[in-house]
């Protein structure tokens, strides 16, 4: 927990770009992984805070379009039908982590990766939510 309450650490431009470039790599092979390959980023719509989290909004070869998060925090996606933009997302992905964390929980016997996934999981989405909530963010991003 003290690891996430230091100071920001400032990144070079180039260090941002890798960073990016990963993120957005990444959440294209998830939908991959799931049978989707990204035909557009609707780039005006995603919103990047490095280096902690970046919500890309992907349209699909299926037709369909995602909200995908990535960074620090476990790749996950969406159908852009459950949230209205990058920060609604964000809400979103926090509560269904946290429904998640509880199902694993709830699951008995439990090992210890899982344990230990479900305290990613509510760890995560206390740290989104929070993102959610800091209106500095928000101010310039696009409804």
């Amino acid at each position: 927990m003290s690891e996430e309450k230091k100071a920001p650490v400032e990144l070079t431009e180039a260090q941002v770009n890798q960073w990016q470039r990963e993120c957005l790599g990444n959440a294209q092979k998830f939908l991959a992984d799931k049978g989707v390959i990204s035909v557009s980023i609707l780039e005006k719509e995603c919103r990047i805070l490095p280096p902690l989290c970046a919500v890309w909004k992907i349209k699909g070869n299926d037709g369909n379009t995602y909200w995908v998060i990535t960074g620090r925090l476990p790749t996950d996606a969406v159908q852009v039908s459950a949230a209205e933009n990058a920060r609604d997302v964000l809400r979103h992905f926090s509560f269904q982590w946290q429904l998640k964390a509880d199902g694993i929980m709830a699951s008995k016997p439990i090992d210890k990766t899982q344990f230990d996934f479900a305290n990613l999981l509510v760890n995560r989405a206390h740290g989104i939510y929070e993102l959610f909530e800091n209106e500095q963010l928000w101010t310039n991003a696009a409804s």
